[in-house]
């Protein structure tokens, strides 16, 4: 027997990934390749928080955790919510996870039935429509290009909204646009939320702390609909700790206690170094989150300065993340010998190939047209990476 799920049939594979193993498949081969498509921080995980998991291991924290997490990381991220964005979720709306992806896809198993409508703008990161397809759930797209910073209108999204509508998914700072939303913004979002009380708002702030315009502004703030906000968010950005695998969700308790009750029967708690290590990066000293936010910034800035003296690219400004998600249209149509160039996946392989830089294409991300470029990496990378990439699309006619 080799049949699957059909659910799982009706999955995609996650085109980030895929592309991050092509890169390495060339690397192992002796390519140069300077990978830009993946989504985490080049910076190792600050050394008071190493030391913490390292103490952890000695004071035997190694046996089964809570299903929820420990209290006292749940006490920490309470008091973080609390100081740092102004919002109210007792540890007991906290449920920690395997990271955010997990939190996420647990708060879509935890409330959406099939037909349901999800709201998702548009561009989106990979796995929310995968998610919701896994749910049996609806995908509403909402589009927002780049002439309007990759950012939906208030009424855009009340013309989404209908009586099937069971959640909306907002992502700030994006994934993969490195758009921001303004508290403006956000409030004009929310004012339009208040008059449909059946949608859950799922707020994604894994990129919080990377971003560029003065702080963050979270949708929970709003009293019209802060008792149905579930906000995901992690260490793995901020604190550089991506293979720790810690993320979690603050909710409404009921929300809370039923994703407990679903972790519960499938991954329990998770682990107890990592979540020891996780409390040590709340806890302790905040200096390195901002060491790493100025040194995107940088990056962003170097980036955007690059790629925008390419001719044919289209660029805007990112406010937060460390992505780029430029327009590449203008090279749909051309060749380079045999190569044709007819989307974004097309154009991607080429630079991949022609250039050996690996980036996704933003058909991943409901948004043909686009490629995402992660600047994760050092200067010195950047540079080539952009001289790589420059050089090869000259070569297109």
């Amino acid at each position: 027997m080799n049949q699957i799920s059909q659910r799982l049939q009706a999955l995609a594979p996650s085109a980030t990934l895929a592309m991050s193993q092509k890169s390495n498949e060339l690397k192992a081969q002796g390519v140069d390749v300077i990978n830009l498509s993946v989504g985490e921080p080049d910076f190792f995980t600050p050394d008071h928080i190493k030391a913490a998991a390292k103490q952890a291991v000695d004071q035997n924290f190694s046996f089964y955790t809570p299903v929820p997490g420990y209290l006292s990381l749940r006490k920490a991220i309470s008091a973080k919510l609390k100081n740092e964005n102004g919002v109210d979720y007792a540890p007991e709306q906290i449920v920690v996870g395997n990271g955010a992806k997990h939190e996420l896809c647990n708060v879509v198993m935890a409330v959406v039935n099939p037909g349901d409508e999800v709201i998702i703008p548009t561009p989106a990161w990979v796995s929310y429509v995968q998610m919701v397809n896994l749910a049996g759930g609806t995908n509403v797209l909402v589009p927002a290009g780049i002439d309007q910073d990759f950012k939906i209108t208030a009424q855009q999204l009340r013309d989404a909204l209908t009586p099937k509508t069971r959640m909306i998914i907002l992502c700030s700072p994006s994934n993969p646009t490195g758009s921001v939303y303004s508290r403006s913004e956000l409030k004009a979002l929310a004012e339009v939320l208040a008059d449909f009380p059946d949608v859950l708002v799922v707020a994604d702030e894994i990129y919080e702390h990377i971003n560029y315009i003065g702080g963050h502004e979270s949708i929970a703030q709003f009293d019209c609909i802060k008792d149905r906000v579930a906000i995901i968010n992690g260490v793995s950005k901020a604190y550089a700790m991506t293979g720790w695998r810690i993320g979690y969700i603050a909710a409404p308790l009921w929300l809370a206690k039923a994703i407990t009750k679903l972790q519960g029967q499938y991954t329990s708690g998770a682990s107890s170094i990592a979540q020891k290590a996780a409390e040590a990066a709340y806890t302790g000293p905040q200096d390195c989150v901002e060491t790493m936010r100025q040194a995107f910034e940088r990056r962003r800035d170097l980036m955007v300065k690059m790629l925008g003296e390419i001719p044919g690219v289209n660029i805007n400004v990112p406010q937060g993340a460390f992505y780029v998600f430029p327009e590449v249209k203008s090279f749909f149509g051309k060749k380079c010998g045999d190569v044709e160039i007819k989307d974004a996946g097309d154009l991607a392989l080429y630079l991949l190939n022609e250039a050996h830089v690996a980036t996704v294409s933003g058909d991943a991300f409901c948004c043909p047209g686009h490629i995402r470029m992660s600047y994760a990496t050092s200067d010195d990378n950047l540079r080539e990476a952009a001289a790589r990439i420059k050089a090869a699309l000259a070569k297109l006619q």
